[in-house]
């Protein structure tokens, strides 16, 4: 069987560096806020390009603690809305629910899998304070364009960049350094995974970044003296730790996913299989291969055949979703059919050629 994702193997590659820094961990004592943290926050700070890396709990988290963040220093306020693509994943939403704003969702172009960019600049609303572009399966957003409306707006950018660990946009940036601030996810099946649950906030902005720093612990900068009612979300020392280790060998890995993507471009010929725009400049780091068919279950079945694992992202739009029936309204066809059609291929970076071989071939013998 060629999994979807074969986690195990990926991580078994740093198994003895994973027993060091446990052995490490343990002699230092340091379970919170230690040196492994301020040890990654620096690192990945620097390979993004930016000048401060925030650790905390989760990509949500991330999100959550910029828009909060912002409103804490008079740049949002509860109610403000934030534009978000419809077709992305549930937490994008939340993150902004949870903050107190509003999110709006406008409808996807089904080749970038991102905004529609007319639908994009036909937005007219005054209420509108941020926007939040995904790049959505490890593609960079249209950040160019984007900058372009959002300063004449005068609109907050944020990403989220819980899918894109290394992409390049524009002049050369690192997704996380595309913005006024990012989000990252550190979930195990990221490009950038840690063995439970992770993330981080990157930006330029100090004030920000020392606001979020204290956010994440109980809005505390000194023990027991709070300057802001805060939350409960630090990425721990044994995480970081981990990442750390990951994040040397993050630019191979992702080359490796691009390689693998070239190759399925290359060489599945199957009019019933739409693949995803090539992309191989960098700019797409492909967290996952998303191809789309009319069948979309009958392909799954004749892959699962083959010995083939594939997975969908994402069954349900945000708007479809029963927990967020206030966004019911919404009429997004374009969105709605991505949902339907969409399948994620194997994709990663300790995949043979022999496997991508057989998934090819799986490809091309498919019929409807």
């Amino acid at each position: 069987m060629i999994p979807y994702l074969d986690l195990n193997s990926i991580n078994k590659r740093y198994q003895g560096q994973f027993a060091e820094a446990f052995e490490k961990f343990m002699e230092r004592g340091q379970m919170i806020l230690g040196d492994s943290l301020s040890g990654f926050e620096k690192d990945y700070a620097q390979y993004c390009g930016t000048q401060y890396c925030i650790g905390v709990g989760n990509g949500l988290d991330a999100l959550r603690l910029i828009f909060e963040g912002y409103k804490i220093h008079g740049k949002l306020k509860d109610g403000d809305k934030v534009l978000i693509c419809a077709h992305s994943y549930v937490a994008t939403v939340l993150a902004v629910k949870q903050a107190g704003l509003v999110p709006v969702l406008l409808e996807v172009d089904p080749k970038t899998f991102n905004f529609d960019l007319d639908a994009l600049n036909a937005v007219n609303d005054p209420d509108i304070k941020a926007l939040l572009p995904t790049h959505l399966y490890g593609d960079v957003s249209p950040m160019e364009a984007i900058w372009v409306l959002a300063q004449e707006r005068g609109w907050l950018v944020i990403e989220d960049a819980a899918q894109a660990h290394g992409a390049v946009g524009v002049h050369g940036k690192r997704a996380g350094n595309l913005a006024h601030a990012a989000a990252f996810s550190f979930y195990p099946t990221k490009n950038l995974g840690a063995l439970g649950d992770g993330g981080a906030v990157t930006t330029n902005d100090p004030e920000l970044a020392q606001c979020i720093a204290y956010l994440r612990n109980y809005g505390s900068g000194q023990k027991y003296y709070n300057k802001y009612s805060g939350f409960n979300s630090r990425l721990d020392e044994l995480q970081a730790a981990f990442l750390a280790i990951k994040l040397k060998d993050l630019d191979r890995d992702n080359a490796r996913r691009i390689a693998i993507a070239q190759r399925y471009h290359d060489q599945v010929h199957n009019p019933k299989i739409v693949l995803p725009r090539p992309n191989f400049d960098g700019s797409h780091v492909y967290h996952l291969f998303v191809a789309q068919c009319e069948d979309r279950e009958k392909l799954k079945a004749h892959l699962a055949t083959a010995g083939i694992g594939t997975s969908i992202h994402y069954p349900v739009p945000p708007h479809r979703q029963e927990g967020l029936s206030e966004l019911s309204h919404f009429e997004f066809p374009k969105t709605e059919r991505l949902h339907e059609t969409v399948l994620s291929l194997p994709m990663s970076p300790v995949m043979t050629d022999q496997e991508v071989d057989r998934v090819i071939q799986a490809l091309n013998s498919f019929e409807l």
